[in-house]
């Protein structure tokens, strides 16, 4: 055992039996140990919504095409003004080296060598400045808004000057909880997993509640971003905002109109709102609010090329990948990934493949059945 946060050492090979991007999440557990990984799996209360992402995925099918010509096809498409050789996003996860001691070092060094956008949050392991380091160009910020506007002025300013292309505010879950299973299991965040992108920010200003004030509504929610923040954010940054944690279409509508770069539509993988809709059942509904041609990524429950390809069909332009991402960094590193990215789009080929669809923009002519 090479890391006290592993439960097997993370080795520089990928094991025999991973046929597939999904049999990561099938060999994580050996990995990991367990009340790290009842957290990583799990959502917040009891699952009900991260249970409806996969759900909501496994209920769609796609109508292969044949005789199509497909031969001079490609998986590339323009987002936020830069070029992307596929429409594969690792999603900003907090804590990784729950999974890996090196952590988003590693992911970024994935990144870097299949050509992957990285979402770097704002809680992660390794500042934001050593994790551009590590590998890779054209990364994205997450961004969560801090008590303190000053603190949060200076992690933007940070990320411009690190190299960042944007900056992704998420807005879904002010108020987090593990799992049910993950606190059954005894999950504790382990004093290795600080948050050095905020260390030299102090701590955040106690607020003392009056004799009947509720510790949600009046303490937490005290601190959450609001759309006045938002207008506060686009002023403070020439990067392009975007926001994630998209799935009311009114919402939707009102980030367009407010001049928002993109959306990302995600139930944060089932860990706000527990009894949420699954993220993949909005997202026809939010692309219809926003129109054709307005930036909108999908996250939550990703777990093959085929699922990339439902999303696509049915209005992203791209996903983000959060736990595929993890198991894949606590089994086989940085290598491991590499591997699970370079699984997903050769998934999403063979079925663009059959399907008859040559790039892209022929997926979202697809037919699908639910």
């Amino acid at each position: 055992m090479t890391d006290s946060l592993t439960a097997e050492a993370s080795g520089p090979s990928i094991p025999p039996d991973i046929k597939c991007a999904q049999d990561y999440e099938r060999l994580a557990p050996r990995f990991l140990r367990t009340p790290f990984f009842e957290y990583i799996a799990g959502g917040s209360a009891e699952g009900v919504t991260t249970a409806a992402n996969r759900r909501e995925l496994g209920a769609w099918t796609v109508c292969p095409r044949v005789l199509a010509e497909v031969a001079h096809g490609h998986t590339r498409l323009m987002l936020g003004g830069d070029e992307h050789l596929h429409p594969i996003l690792l999603a900003p996860v907090a804590h990784q080296k729950l999974a890996h001691p090196q952590g988003e070092l590693e992911s970024a060094r994935a990144a870097a060598a299949t050509r992957t956008c990285m979402v770097v949050s704002t809680l992660s392991n390794y500042t934001l400045e050593d994790i551009a380091g590590a590998g890779g160009t054209g990364h994205w910020f997450q961004l969560y808004a801090q008590p303190d506007r000053a603190a949060t002025a200076d992690l933007i300013r940070r990320a411009q000057a690190a190299g960042y292309r944007a900056i992704v505010l998420t807005v879904d879950a002010p108020v987090q909880v593990p799992s049910l299973d993950a606190q059954r299991a005894g999950f504790q965040m382990p004093a290795a997993c600080t948050t050095p992108n905020l260390a030299g920010y102090g701590p955040v200003p106690a607020h003392d509640l009056a004799r009947g004030e509720s510790r949600v509504l009046h303490g937490y929610m005290r601190r959450a971003a609001t759309w006045r923040d938002l207008e506060w954010l686009r002023a403070e940054t020439p990067l392009p905002l975007w926001v994630k944690g998209v799935l009311h279409v009114d919402d939707a509508r009102a980030l367009r109109d407010a001049g928002i770069a993109g959306i990302v539509v995600s139930n944060h993988g089932g860990r706000g709102l527990d009894g949420a809709p699954a993220s993949l059942a909005m997202l026809p509904e939010v692309r219809a609010a926003v129109g054709d041609d307005y930036p909108v990524l999908f996250d939550s429950g990703i777990r093959s090329g085929m699922d990339v390809f439902k999303a696509l069909a049915l209005g992203a332009d791209a996903v983000l990948i959060g736990r595929l991402q993890v198991y894949a960094l606590a089994v086989a590193g940085a290598l491991g990934v590499a591997h699970v990215v370079t699984f997903l789009r050769e998934e999403l080929e063979i079925c663009m493949a059959l399907s008859g669809c040559a790039t892209l923009a022929d997926i979202r002519r697809a037919t699908l059945h639910r």
